[in-house]
């Protein structure tokens, strides 16, 4: 018996499904953005630079699937307060490269600009994105998200909003 062959994992379709993946935040389709995670996925913002494990330290952000379900229904649903008015957002995602394949999915590295603009104030985050994808019906999913802001261990205001 032939094994099946293994999907090639190709850095331009990654890219793209990056670029939607910013998209989609940009335009606060949320629920969207929610529903490109698996069912135990994972979105982590970590405060310090090299932090090995969102569960031992201290983190910006760190939401399983269940939290993450509910940061998207809050704003979706518009009930908080700091995002009174909305804060509108441009990301740029570049330098896309893959660091880690298997037969189950592939660890992608890029680099990323979040601007945020709410009550008059504009700010602008830069960092690293890793995503561990894997493939579901033949569609990209997020198994995970680490955001490496490079200030993260600088006073931030109230992170709310995606990266």
């Amino acid at each position: 018996m032939t094994a099946a062959p293994v999907k090639v994992w190709d850095v331009r379709e990654i890219e793209t499904f990056l670029v939607h993946e910013a998209r989609l935040l940009d335009e606060r389709r949320y629920e969207d953005w929610f529903a490109l995670f698996t069912e135990d996925g994972w979105y982590w913002v970590p405060l310090e630079e090299g932090q090995a494990d969102p569960k031992e330290t201290v983190s910006l952000m760190y939401d399983d699937r269940r939290l993450l379900e509910t940061r998207v229904r809050r704003l979706v649903q518009g009930k908080l307060h700091i995002q009174e008015p909305k804060s509108r957002t441009s990301r740029l995602v570049a330098n896309v490269s893959i660091e880690a394949r298997d037969d189950a999915g592939a660890t992608v590295r890029s680099k990323f600009i979040v601007t945020e603009y709410r009550r008059g104030a504009q700010l602008t985050y830069a960092g690293t994105y890793f995503h561990r994808l894997v493939r579901q019906g033949g569609q990209f999913r997020i198994a995970w998200k680490r955001v490496e802001i490079i200030n993260s261990e600088d006073a931030l205001p109230a992170l709310v909003v995606p990266f």
